[in-house]
């Protein structure tokens, strides 16, 4: 026997934590296999493309941290046109009865899939019983509602510290180092000019942040602690091109052609011009001191 859930899991949010936690308890109470299943893309990518929203986690990230809940296995499904096509009720008998042989679904209340047809739980509850699979309910985090969507409000609004309390964990990040225009070596904050490696992820809100660093295909490599600009620049006449650098504190090498990954911890301040270099200079030292005690106070 399988006891199964499905989503995009999105984030992997602790939202996602518990109700996978739900789907391990009860293949434990049956003696059964536990499974996840996900999709490869975001169904909204498929049928409203317009409409998609940017992602929290690349595949490669979210399947690492879906493995890392330890479930006995993780099936990933190709969403298609002819996938979006099905109801649920051809769902749970084609693909989770007939193609995986699913025993057991846990879900929420509110957790909808398949074609819409205006179907509440109760509905998958009497599709479960004709079709031979048991639908559980499960119970959200007690006292909270979390969602992808929450988070990715949270990030556009620069919130960082509310996007990882719903994570579980800080929001994160990857840019390849490139080349760019070499003005903070002048201003005495050597900065690594980053572009995104995963261009679907979700940048947070313009403003200057307090981040930890490490290099992305450095598993146990350094971590250095930084600050982080996203912005256009304004004191310097960046025009309209977003920029995203990075100043590692205590640090001196060369990064051209690193992947970086960047962990969101504070947000220090919104990006706003300055009526010199100088006081753009007088700011980060400002935005400095501040890292360094928010660093302190971690460890």
């Amino acid at each position: 026997m399988k006891v199964c859930t499905i989503g995009f899991f999105d984030g992997v949010h602790r939202g996602h934590q518990c109700l996978i936690q739900q789907v391990k308890d009860e293949a434990r109470r049956h003696d059964a296999h536990s499974l996840l299943i996900t999709f490869d893309r975001h169904p909204r990518s498929v049928f409203a493309p317009e409409s998609a929203p940017s992602l929290l986690t690349s595949a490669g990230e979210k399947m690492e941290l879906l493995q890392a809940t330890g479930v006995d296995d993780i099936y990933v499904l190709p969403f298609d046109r002819q996938m979006a096509s099905l109801t649920a009720r051809e769902f749970m008998a084609e693909v989770l009865k007939g193609q995986l042989g699913v025993g057991a679904l846990v879900i929420g209340y509110d957790h909808h899939f398949g074609r819409p047809q205006g179907e509440h739980f109760e509905d998958y509850c009497a599709y479960g019983r004709e079709i031979g699979i048991d639908v559980v309910l499960a119970h959200e985090l007690e006292g909270e509602h979390v969602s992808s969507s929450a988070i990715r409000r949270a990030l556009e609004k620069g919130d960082v510290a509310q996007a990882a309390h719903l994570l579980g964990r800080p929001y994160t990040w990857t840019g390849r180092v490139v080349h760019g225009h070499a003005i903070g070596q002048l201003l005495g904050f050597p900065t690594a000019n980053l572009e995104a490696a995963e261009p679907m992820k979700l940048l947070p809100a313009k403003g200057a942040y307090a981040v930890e660093v490490t290099e992305a295909d450095e598993k146990d490599g350094p971590k250095w602690q930084g600050m982080l600009n996203i912005g256009r620049r304004p004191t310097l006449d960046n025009g309209n091109d977003v920029s995203v650098e990075a100043h590692l504190l205590d640090y001196d090498g060369d990064l051209y052609g690193h992947r970086l990954t960047i962990s969101f911890i504070a947000r220090l301040r919104e990006e706003r011009r300055f009526d010199s270099e100088e006081a753009l200079v007088e700011q980060l030292l400002r935005d400095e001191q501040v890292v360094r005690r928010i660093i302190r106070n971690d460890e």
